[in-house]
């Protein structure tokens, strides 16, 4: 483990001077009962007034809670400017979400982000929020830092770019960054209870956060919030992020699962279960006139209901309770197909069917109804259109979802409302900031989610407070 307290500074909690600047001036004094907590939260005194230093509490420019994409990018870029920083997690490995993402490859970022219209790739009540941060650091600026540290990587397709070897290359880029920045990191670390300790019975300057921690209590001017969302629990997903907003008053969006495949009623999929396994290219579409959002992905059958990327990405905007439309065959005039199959052949309608889908969809698909189960010279034209029809237009209402087991993502989250876009600090609650999936920004399928943890931690390290000359007779 690291020195415990990073660059080998420590703040004691009678060893500082009453000035502005140091710490220990930013509780207050509640008479002569010594020095209570500050707004939020319970600490007990470490001193007596006139007695002499009984411990020593380690400081930090900045702590970081949680060593995921968003954590770990910030520690780094925040301990490079000079920022004493420590990182804490509660897991024993980093960034679990990065190492499985892509299929082990992790999809770091797209290169076709717009960052003018983030609208185009991202969800929440207000996308737009998320233009400063990706403006400022965009897609290009982190495909220069990967090939700075010589990765491999290629463009699957739609701008997604993947490690060529494997997503422990991202991880280690970032926990070097972490070194050059010499960023301390407390793993397996839980956060108890966090305080906010006021600077002065007026409130003029900023006040400071303790930490309690199970490695002890810690000292700091900022804390940053990067503790993800609750998706893939097996990993470590907690509701911590959201309980730290409650605490301090910050307004949160109600938390769904995103980019998640979606399940249907147990005799109703009966039919369909049996083409588990089964993927193929699709339009897949859901809500009305200006409402409505659409994707050209595939879908994958699974026995409990749909997934694969057209589902995963239909998932973020669809609602409980609204229906699907699914066009199994969005390359392929149907109509026109099927009457020149009713001229030339008398094969059966699912044989000339399986030549425009795959096999075992024009199979299920003509069972369905006795008048498609004949050759298609004798089917009717009316039986034909219909089909056509159900085929192009598959209309299906989903009874819910995976859940947080399956999905990648956390819709809602910390209402980009209360926070700045230019700093991710909360706006009335200085010195605490939220960047990453915990904030009320979710993006496509496709590297999108991480360009927004890219972007928002180094919008977020880039306006981290520097430190302060050290007040005389600091300990050390």
């Amino acid at each position: 483990m690291a020195a415990p307290f990073g660059k080998g500074d420590t703040a004691s909690a009678a060893g500082r001077p009453l000035r502005g600047g140091s710490w220990h001036d930013q509780r207050v004094f509640h008479g002569r009962g010594g020095y209570g907590a500050g707004k939020v939260g319970t600490i007990s005194p470490f001193f007596q007034p006139h007695s002499h230093p009984v411990q020593t509490i380690p400081f930090f420019d900045a702590v970081i809670i949680g060593a995921g994409a968003a954590g770990l990018f910030c520690a780094g870029q925040a301990g490079q400017r000079g920022l004493k920083v420590l990182l804490i997690d509660h897991s024993e490995k980093v960034a679990e979400k990065i190492r499985i993402s892509g299929g082990g490859r992790c999809n770091f970022t797209n290169r076709d982000l717009d960052v003018r219209a983030p609208h185009k790739h991202f969800v929440g009540q207000n996308p737009q929020f998320c233009r400063s941060a990706l403006s400022r650091y965009t897609p290009a600026d982190f495909i220069a830092l990967v090939q700075k540290h010589g990765i491999p990587f290629h463009e699957k397709h739609k701008g997604q770019l993947f490690a060529d070897r494997s997503a422990e290359d991202i991880i280690q880029m970032l926990l070097a960054e972490c070194e050059a920045g010499q960023v301390t990191r407390w793993q397996p670390c839980s956060v108890k209870n966090i305080a906010f300790l006021a600077s002065n019975a007026h409130e003029s300057s900023a006040g400071s956060y303790q930490i309690d921690t199970s490695q002890g209590p810690v000292h700091t001017r900022s804390v940053v919030v990067a503790t993800g969302g609750l998706s893939i629990p097996k990993i470590g997903a907690t509701d911590l992020g959201y309980r730290l907003a409650q605490q301090f008053n910050v307004p949160l969006v109600e938390r769904r699962p995103g980019l998640v495949p979606l399940t249907f009623d147990g005799a109703g999929w009966q039919p369909y279960a049996q083409l588990a396994g089964l993927a193929l290219p699709v339009q897949i579409s859901t809500g009305t006139k200006k409402e409505r959002m659409a994707f050209d992905e595939d879908l994958l059958f699974t026995h409990r209901g749909l997934s694969g990327p057209a589902v995963l990405q239909i998932s973020s905007y669809w609602r409980e309770g609204t229906p699907l439309a699914v066009n199994l065959a969005p390359t392929v005039d149907l109509p026109e197909a099927l009457q020149q199959a009713k001229a030339r052949s008398r094969k059966l309608i699912a044989n000339e069917l399986a030549t425009l889908v795959p096999s075992r969809l024009a199979d299920a698909w003509a069972q369905r109804e006795a008048d498609w189960q004949r050759p298609v010279n004798e089917a009717s034209d009316k039986a034909l259109a219909k089909l056509a029809e159900q085929l192009a237009r598959w209309e299906l209402t989903p009874t819910g979802t995976e859940g947080y087991k399956k999905a990648e993502v956390t819709l809602g989250g910390v209402d980009t409302k209360a926070l700045s876009q230019q700093t991710m600090e909360c706006k009335a609650q200085p010195g605490l900031y939220f960047i990453g999936e915990v904030v009320d920004i979710t993006g496509w399928l496709g590297g999108y989610n991480f360009q927004w943890a890219w972007a928002s931690a180094y919008a977020c390290a880039q306006a981290l407070p520097l430190p302060q000359a050290e007040p005389a007779g600091a300990a050390h």
